[in-house]
C-alpha cells in the first residue's frame, strides 16, 4: 500500500519529510517533486533498493538513473575526476536543473549507472527534494516517477495514477516549476557533449563550454545507441494516442484539414492560433512569447490527449531557442519521430 503525504512545496513540514526519509533509509522508494518533474527515488548507495525503481516503472535496466545530492560534499562521494570548470559551474548554478555526467566512485552501485563507469549527478532546486535528501543522509537516485514510455509527471495526480500501489510513498508537493526534465551534459570527456536539453539552455551552456557538441539525438532526431543518461534511448514522453509533429507552421492548417478528413483529431497548439481552430478539440500549450509556459504544460497536454478519445494528436512546432530546444526534443521523441516538414510527409506517417 502506498502512503501519500501532502507537503507544502515552499515550507515543507519536517515531520512528514522525516517520515519519507525513513523509508529511503530502510531501502524503500519515494516519489517526490523536483523543480523539473516528479522523481522516483531510492538510496543511491543501495543497489537492491534502486532495482525497485526499475521494477516500479517497468524501466529497462540499461537506462541509468540520476543521482540527486543536497550539497557539494556529496558530489565528491559519488563522482571523481571533476574538472575545475565543472566544479566552478556547479557551485554557481546548483541547486538547479543541470545534470553532469562524470566518472563515478566505487560507492555508486552498478544498478544506478547501468554498469557504466560514469554517473549522472545534479542538485535539485526544490525545497522538498533538498530536505528529503538531507534527512535521508544519502544521495537519492531517481528517474522521473512515471511508468516507462509515458509522459513524465508534473503534478501529483499523474504520479498517483502511475505509481499508486507500486511504490512506498508518494509526496504530493503540487505542480512542478519547469515541466521538462533537467539538462544533461557529459563532462567526463572533452569536448563536452549535450545528452539531453532542458531548462538550462544550450545558449547558457555555450557561455561555459564554447566547444559543446550537440548531437542529433540531443535534438530528438534519433535515438542514442548507448544511454549514458536518461532520455537518450527508448521511446519517451509519449501519449498512448498517436502524435504527429508539424514543424513547418506554414502548412499546419493544411495538415489538420487532410488528417481530419479521415480521423478524429485533437490539436496541441499555441495560444496565438487557438481561435483559428475552434471546431477541433484543442490543448493550448501556451504562448509563443513564453516558451517556459509551453514547457510547463507539455507533459500535462500529452496526458490530457489520451483522455480526449481521438485517433491522432497534431502538435505544432515551436521555435528552437532557449527552452524551445528542449520542447522540440520531447515532442519529436513523443511522436516517435513522426515529423511533418512538408505536406507529403503526412502520407508517410498517417495511413490516409
Amino acid at each position: 500500500m502506498t502512503l501519500i503525504l501532502k507537503i507544502d512545496p515552499l515550507n515543507p513540514e519536517m515531520d512528514k519529510i522525516r517520515q519519507a526519509a525513513e523509508v529511503i533509509k530502510k531501502g524503500g522508494t519515494v516519489a517526490f517533486p523536483t523543480e523539473t518533474v516528479y522523481g522516483l527515488g531510492a538510496n543511491a548507495y543501495d543497489g537492491t533498493a534502486c532495482l525497485k525503481i526499475f521494477q516500479a516503472k517497468n524501466r529497462p535496466v540499461d537506462n541509468p538513473l540520476i543521482v540527486h545530492i543536497s550539497d557539494i560534499e556529496q558530489l565528491y562521494e559519488v563522482a571523481s575526476e571533476i574538472p575545475d570548470n565543472v566544479l566552478e559551474l556547479a557551485q554557481t548554478v546548483w541547486p538547479g536543473p543541470l545534470t553532469f555526467v562524470l566518472k563515478k566512485t566505487p560507492k555508486v552501485p552498478k544498478e544506478v549507472t547501468a554498469n557504466l563507469d560514469t554517473v549522472a549527478v545534479r542538485m535539485p532546486a526544490h525545497p522538498i527534494a533538498l530536505q528529503l535528501i538531507r534527512e535521508s543522509g544519502v544521495p537519492i537516485a531517481a528517474p522521473s516517477a512515471n511508468l516507462a514510455t509515458k509522459p513524465s509527471p508534473t503534478k501529483p495526480e499523474d504520479v498517483i495514477a502511475d505509481m499508486n500501489g507500486r511504490v512506498d510513498v508518494i509526496i504530493d508537493g503540487g505542480h512542478t516549476f519547469f515541466g521538462v526534465e533537467s539538462t544533461i551534459i557529459n563532462v567526463s570527456i572533452n569536448p563536452p557533449v549535450l545528452l539531453r536539453p532542458g531548462p538550462f539552455t544550450v545558449e547558457e551552456l555555450k557561455k561555459f563550454f564554447p566547444d559543446l557538441i550537440v548531437p542529433e539525438f540531443a535534438e530528438g532526431k534519433k535515438e542514442a545507441e548507448i544511454a549514458l543518461a536518461p532520455g537518450m534511448k527508448y521511446k519517451h514522453y509519449a501519449p498512448s494516442t498517436k502524435l504527429v509533429l508539424v514543424e513547418n507552421r506554414e502548412i499546419f492548417e493544411q495538415v489538420v484539414k487532410v488528417i481530419s478528413q479521415k480521423y478524429k483529431v485533437a490539436l496541441l497548439i499555441s495560444k496565438e492560433i487557438s481561435e483559428k481552430f475552434k471546431e477541433y478539440p484543442t490543448l493550448v500549450l501556451g504562448s509563443d512569447e513564453n516558451l517556459y509556459e509551453v514547457a510547463r504544460n507539455l507533459f500535462d497536454a500529452f496526458r490530457e490527449l489520451d483522455k480526449l478519445n481521438v485517433d491522432i494528436g497534431i502538435m505544432i512546432g515551436f521555435p528552437e531557442r532557449g527552452i524551445g530546444f528542449a520542447i522540440m526534443n520531447r515532442a519529436r521523441k513523443a511522436s516517435a519521430f513522426s515529423v511533418i516538414k512538408k505536406l507529403e510527409d503526412v502520407y508517410k506517417y498517417v495511413n490516409l
